[in-house]
């Protein structure tokens, strides 16, 4: 039978990559540092699978055809396609797991879900920026599992706590004996494309981050959605972190990494979820 290994989070910004060797010492430094050691905590749980929960940046579906979620069912993916990824990308494809992604579709429509499927997927920055700069040895196969935090109408949160229940109980009907870990890629705080541009708030990313930590499902969901009606576009993304909070049974998060960081845009954050089951 499979297990599920571990429950992971990071950050990821265009500008992380694009101006690496421009951003100053202290915040490359403190990247790298803390890329490194959740690239060290993933390795520890020894994943054969990796879910990665990520938003399409517009490089597969555009608002004319944008679903909420989409799953990578495919033998391989294609590598990033952005020009300041790319070229630092060790790898023009990357390894899929066709038998769980199945059944994980499969299990989603048989319990209520109605998720898109895709055989061939483009994954962008949102996937590969973290797996750039945790160089994971072996790189585990890679399920895509791309959930619209990107454009309105979004899943609420209550939703996002269903999906990653739902997740967790395919890897626990999954025959195979496989290990399984999922990666929630995105937020924090930030905002593109708006009046409000490079603005960090510290303050909603670390509510967020002490929500997670303790509040019921009951009382998180709610909360999110009230603090982030007003907040940067960017900062939707914390509904991927929220997927991954309830594979992990919704405890153990352990935020081990934070910094306000208006030079790439992003309120930086890295998680684990110390008692995933």
């Amino acid at each position: 039978m499979a297990e599920l290994a571990g429950c992971f989070a990071a950050s990821h910004g265009p500008l992380i990559a694009r101006d690496w060797e421009k951003l100053t010492p202290a915040a490359r430094d403190w990247l790298g540092a803390s890329f490194a050691e959740l690239g060290r905590r993933v390795a520890a749980a020894r994943p054969d699978v990796l879910v990665i929960v990520a938003p399409d940046h517009w490089t597969n579906f555009f608002i004319d055809n944008l679903p909420t979620v989409c799953i990578g069912i495919g033998a391989e993916h294609d590598g990033p396609p952005e020009p300041f990824l790319k070229p630092r990308f060790p790898y023009r494809k990357l390894a899929g797991h066709g038998a769980f992604a199945l059944h994980l579709l499969r299990t989603a429509l048989a319990s209520g879900f109605d998720p898109a499927l895709s055989h061939h997927l483009v994954l962008d920055h949102g996937f590969c920026l973290p797996l750039w700069l945790m160089k994971l040895e072996p790189l585990p196969a890679i399920v895509p599992f791309m959930l619209n935090s990107l454009e309105d109408p979004m899943p609420s949160f209550a939703r996002c706590l269903d999906w990653g229940y739902l997740i967790a109980k395919a890897v626990a009907s999954f025959p195979d004996n496989v290990r399984v870990a999922v990666l929630a890629s995105g937020g924090l705080s930030h905002s593109i494309g708006e009046p409000t541009m490079g603005e960090v708030d510290e303050c909603l990313d670390r509510d967020c981050l002490r929500l997670l930590q303790g509040a019921p499902d009951a009382t998180l969901a709610p909360a999110l959605e009230d603090k982030l009606r007003h907040a940067g576009n960017g900062g939707h993304e914390i509904r991927n972190w929220v997927v991954a909070h309830a594979a992990a049974c919704s405890r153990g998060f352990d935020p081990f990494a934070y910094a306000a960081l208006p030079e790439v845009f992003v309120g930086c954050g890295f998680a684990e979820w110390k008692h995933a089951p």
